[in-house]
């Protein structure tokens, strides 16, 4: 699977590695609901690193299809709720 980082760059991370995203992504889901500021930033900020840990790199010139889009990590609550549907910011 093909990840972006708005912001940063192109990750191919393994099929996997998703349920340990959706871990992060139903956690991250739950504090945006609430409006849980602080927890919305950790959680945010736990799912990139983990994105940027258990994946590799894509060169700069690549241009691979995105299968999926995190926001940047100083997106805002209001700017990731935009993003989401109704699986969170990873489906299923």
């Amino acid at each position: 699977m093909i990840v972006r980082i708005m912001g940063e760059g192109q990750v191919r991370l393994g099929d996997e590695h998703v349920a340990e995203l959706n871990a992060l992504d139903d956690e991250l889901l739950e504090e945006m609901e609430s409006g849980d500021e602080a927890g919305f930033r950790r959680t945010l900020e736990a799912l990139l690193d983990a994105v940027r840990r258990l994946g590799s790199p894509l060169p700069d010139d690549a241009l691979e299809p995105s299968e999926l889009i995190l926001p940047a990590p100083d997106a805002t609550l209001d700017e990731v709720r935009e993003m989401l549907s109704d699986d969170g910011l990873i489906p299923g």
